[in-house]
């Protein structure tokens, strides 16, 4: 008489698991989605983009974030001197390249 059902019941699971976890399962499982769907791609083009910046040689020809085209003529830790075409250059910053392309590719143009 002076014990309630849900207390009976409560007993029963000393811990009180089964229902706390079964309700944070939906929210786990979208996480676990969440992050193979987003987050590690995410860091895997990051990654990527580093190595290339990392890799930016004399001589190699690219692409800015703004469109700009150019060979690179001299890289520094930060900055990066592009040649856009015959005795112009231009100074931008390292993680400003977004693109390598192919050697001869300026010349196609």
């Amino acid at each position: 008489m002076f014990i309630s059902n849900a207390y009976a019941q409560a007993a029963a699971d000393p811990l009180g698991l089964g229902g706390n976890l079964t309700s944070f399962l939906p929210l786990i499982l979208m996480f676990v989605v969440m992050y193979f769907l987003m987050i590690r791609p995410q860091q895997k083009r990051a990654k990527e983009q580093k190595a290339m910046m990392d890799a930016l040689a004399k001589g190699d020809e690219v692409v800015t974030a703004g469109g700009i085209l150019g060979k690179v003529s001299k890289v520094s830790d930060v900055y990066v001197t592009l040649e856009i075409s015959a005795g112009n250059e231009m100074i931008v910053q390292k993680n400003s390249v977004t693109t390598l392309l192919p050697k001869g590719t300026l010349k196609a143009l």
